[in-house]
């Protein structure tokens, strides 16, 4: 593997786990007061282009690293729906 491949995939675990903390936190108090709906929903779409880029471009990480973010931020996303 590629060393710029491998630089890649690990900027993908450090940005895409960042987002594990919140989605735990969110899940366990269904507490979303304090979450931007527009930001997720912007996020959100926005991740999904960089998803579909990637396949297009068949970018490994970028494919990795925004397939489980858009599944967190969507994760989030829909707590904030469902708890407003």
């Amino acid at each position: 593997m590629e060393t710029i491949t491998l630089l890649g995939l690990l900027a993908a675990v450090f940005t895409t786990s960042s987002f594990i903390p919140q989605a735990i936190k969110t899940i366990q108090t269904k507490n979303t007061k304090d979450l931007s709906l527009a930001m997720y929903a912007v996020f959100s779409t926005g991740v999904l282009l960089w998803l579909i880029y990637g396949l297009f471009i068949k970018d490994v990480p970028v494919i990795i690293a925004n397939a489980i973010t858009l599944v967190f931020a969507l994760i989030i996303l829909s707590y904030k729906i469902r708890y407003k």
